[in-house]
């Protein structure tokens, strides 16, 4: 039930956003910066630990999960560092995951060769 549950709620939240991309003119930047920026405002407020507790993995690996673990993460490191901590935490909780994301990035471009469209 936990495979359904986190493929319902990733895909809903996939869905949202291409509804967003596909009837307004924001570029896709754009929209990946308001998601992040929605998942540590829905962390700082308490709502969004409550629904990934509950949506396990589909509300954890979309954009809004990354925005509220740079939240959690600047929130731990501003109480046990004090000020330092806000440019740090992000980076340190955060850090397995972009780490994963460059190397395994880096391991596909071995295999494949992008080419730019004429």
């Amino acid at each position: 039930m936990d495979y359904i549950k986190a493929f319902l709620v990733g895909g809903a939240i996939c869905a949202l956003t291409q509804i967003l991309l596909d009837k307004t003119k924001l570029m896709p930047g754009r929209v990946m910066v308001i998601l992040v920026c929605l998942g540590a405002i829905l962390g700082s407020v308490g709502l969004y630990e409550p629904f990934a507790k509950w949506a396990g993995a589909g509300a954890n690996v979309p954009l809004t999960g990354f925005g509220n673990t740079l939240f959690q993460g600047v929130k731990k490191a501003v109480d046990q560092e004090g000020f330092i901590g806000i440019f740090k935490g992000g980076f340190t909780a955060s850090a397995v995951g972009i780490s994963a994301a460059l190397i395994f990035s880096y391991m596909a471009s071995w295999f494949f060769n992008p080419k730019m469209k004429t």
